[in-house]
């Protein structure tokens, strides 16, 4: 059986809202997952699971959250390389820059993504729920 780990920031609910979605679809397709908010994860946390997705909404000029999410998530780098990796995350203005930058910063790390990464803007509506949950089945 697959393990899944759901690891998220969130700072309006947005992206915690698609963790939970993510995480019911893993389920549905058979894995065993977890779901953790990044301050209470870690490497050695990571290296208990096959496949992590990783959310973050999009902060300020279109970055990762740096003072709570991005140290979890470098932290954990070396023991993604030899995951299956997904990243997801939520934005309210610009056009998915930070998610692009995430997923060539885990190409050049030599971190393999599993699946295409899912971004949504805002609040997610019952389409973007449906798209959370067929990623989480992704994943496993």
């Amino acid at each position: 059986m697959s393990k899944v780990a759901v690891v998220y920031w969130s700072g309006s609910g947005n992206t915690e809202a698609m963790a939970q979605k993510i995480l019911e679809g893993a389920k549905a397709a058979g894995a065993e997952a977890e779901l953790f908010e990044v301050s209470s994860f870690s490497a050695a946390k990571a290296a208990e699971f096959d496949t992590l997705a990783w959310g973050c909404p999009a902060m300020g000029a279109e970055e990762l959250e740096d003072t709570e999410f991005l140290p979890v998530y470098e932290a954990c780098e070396d023991t993604l390389k030899s995951k299956k990796v997904a990243l997801f995350g939520s934005y309210g203005w610009g056009d998915g820059e930070w998610m692009r930058t995430w997923e060539s910063s885990c190409q050049e790390k030599g971190i393999t993504l599993c699946t295409d990464s899912l971004i949504l803007n805002e609040t997610p509506d019952a389409d973007g729920l449906n798209d959370c949950e067929a990623f989480g089945k992704a994943l496993v």
